[in-house]
């Protein structure tokens, strides 16, 4: 195991750490005994815990992310958690992708909730953000329970390393659990676009699951940290990942770019323009806009079904619109630190 230099970590969590990396060195042999008995356990508390899923005797643990309930992540993740058979599995997730939102909630503004389908859970999605569900969830107003054992928010798709947990909504979901007292984790896929599959989150599920026991552990022992959560960041092959390392968060951050857009109504399929484009579009507008006008003067009457589409630069009630869409792009990282996350992360623990 990497040696750890001196963190505010109890020594029960830390030595959990090693006790699972320190199994890793077992023979092939044990490896697929222990695959094969799982899946023997995994199958039958599956069986079991369909019709327990409420069972009070059980401690609970809460799980939402960033994504929305029907992201993979959460999907096999609750699944894993499920197959178990230990715990009362509990989902209040986003309706929709909340990524980026931050810690942010919803005021002045009614949520929606509804059930969701999820086997052996009890699971509601939310049309707010991930801090809405874990706000909604530990407040005694959705479930019969207050204060679960453990709240888990992930696994999101993409590191959340530096300056990035600003933004990220899994992260504030762990952070809200945080502020509430609650003991709680962040997961996060250090997803890619060219190498990354589906199935990586399977293996990322694999890989966190050892980690989310020794959090339990300690948490029953009374010796998981109080005055933070864990973070954890999966390296883009987590079957392939070095170990467990804890690191310090870097000031690293993705470069914001901000580029004006057509007014779209498929905002995942926008189109970029240039300023000549741009000035062409509003012009064109304006004079569409006069059209308009001279017609109200004539008294003439729009039909009700008709329907006019801007782009570029549209005036309503006298005042222009813009519209803008942010990317993100990854700059180079500077070689640093080996102990910042995303060097660690890069190097693949």
């Amino acid at each position: 195991m990497t040696t750890m230099k001196k963190n505010m970590f109890p020594p029960g969590l830390v030595n959990n750490l090693q006790d699972v990396l320190s199994k890793k060195g077992a023979n092939k042999n044990e490896q697929k005994q222990q695959k094969d008995d799982d899946s023997t356990e995994t199958s039958t508390s599956s069986s079991s815990t369909a019709g327990n899923e409420n069972d009070s005797s059980k401690p609970v643990v809460l799980v939402t992310n960033g994504e929305g309930v029907d992201s993979l992540g959460l999907v096999y993740l609750v699944q894993a958690l499920v197959g178990l058979g230990l715990y009362n599995v509990n989902v209040c997730a986003p309706h929709s992708d909340k990524s980026a939102s931050g810690h942010s909630l919803t005021v002045r503004e009614t949520i929606t909730v509804t059930q969701a389908e999820i086997e052996g859970a009890t699971a509601y999605e939310v049309t707010g953000t991930t801090v809405d569900c874990v706000s909604l969830a530990l407040s005694g107003a959705l479930f019969s329970w207050t204060k679960p054992l453990l709240v888990i928010s992930g696994i999101n798709r993409g590191s959340s390393c530096g300056h990035h947990m600003f933004h990220s909504g899994v992260i504030a979901g762990a952070r809200e659990a945080l502020i509430s007292g609650v003991p709680s984790l962040s997961i996060s896929l250090n997803w890619k676009r060219e190498e990354s599959q589906e199935s990586d989150f399977k293996d990322a599920v694999a890989v966190s699951l050892p980690l989310i026991n020794a959090a339990l552990r300690d948490i029953e022992k009374g010796v998981f940290p109080k005055s933070c959560f864990l973070s954890i960041e999966i390296p883009t092959s987590p079957k392939a990942n070095k170990g467990f390392k804890l690191t310090k968060q870097s000031m690293w951050r993705s470069t914001p770019c901000w580029q004006a857009v057509l007014a779209n109504r498929n905002p995942s399929a926008p189109h970029f323009m240039g300023n000549q484009q741009s000035l062409g579009l509003q012009l064109a507008q304006l004079g569409r806009d006069a059209s308009a006008a001279g017609a109200a003067r004539r008294g003439t009457t729009p039909r009700k079904n008709e329907e006019v589409e801007s782009v570029g630069a549209a005036k309503s009630d006298n005042k222009a619109k813009k519209y803008f869409r942010l990317e993100f792009l990854d700059k180079e990282r500077e070689a640093t630190d080996d102990e910042l996350d995303f060097k660690a992360l890069g190097n693949g623990f």
